[in-house]
């Protein structure tokens, strides 16, 4: 599974100009299910978002994590991080997984991440969303649970 977390004061998505999923200080979690990928996964990278420390301390040092500091988040599916730019000039996304495996992973890692404490709304899974944040920092981050 691929995760790029972008640390927000607040972000939103849109679907026909309706807002579905919105977060205020926090993180912005674009999500990709990658074949292979099971709910093991899922908890894995639900658990080391919940503890990462991106968030600034009283001596300004990034050193809590969204659960110390309260924040919340925004799940978004983006089937693009799984882009393959290794040939021509067009990216493949055949390196993601299939939707319907693809929506049930992203669906259980939103409810992995409320289930370790983080308030958490989603986008639309396939819909063409309109995502809008203000980033912190800037601080974003890129996850890979297959790169160890």
């Amino acid at each position: 599974m691929r995760a790029l977390l972008q640390r927000v004061s607040h972000a939103q998505v849109a679907v026909d100009g309706a807002v579905v999923g919105q977060c205020g200080a926090g993180l912005l979690i674009l999500v990709c299910a990658m074949p292979g990928d099971d709910f093991d996964t899922v908890r894995a990278l639900a658990a080391k978002v919940s503890k990462l420390r991106l968030f600034k301390d009283d001596a300004g040092k990034m050193n809590l994590s969204i659960l110390q500091t309260e924040g919340s988040a925004l799940v978004v599916s983006q089937f693009t991080l799984a882009a393959d730019t290794s040939r021509g000039n067009r990216p493949g996304f055949s390196g993601a997984a299939k939707p319907d495996e693809a929506e049930t992973l992203y669906l259980q890692f939103a409810h992995a991440l409320r289930g370790f404490g983080v308030a958490t709304e989603t986008g639309q899974f396939g819909a063409d969303m309109d995502v809008s944040l203000c980033n912190d920092g800037p601080v974003t981050i890129w996850l890979d649970t297959d790169a160890g």
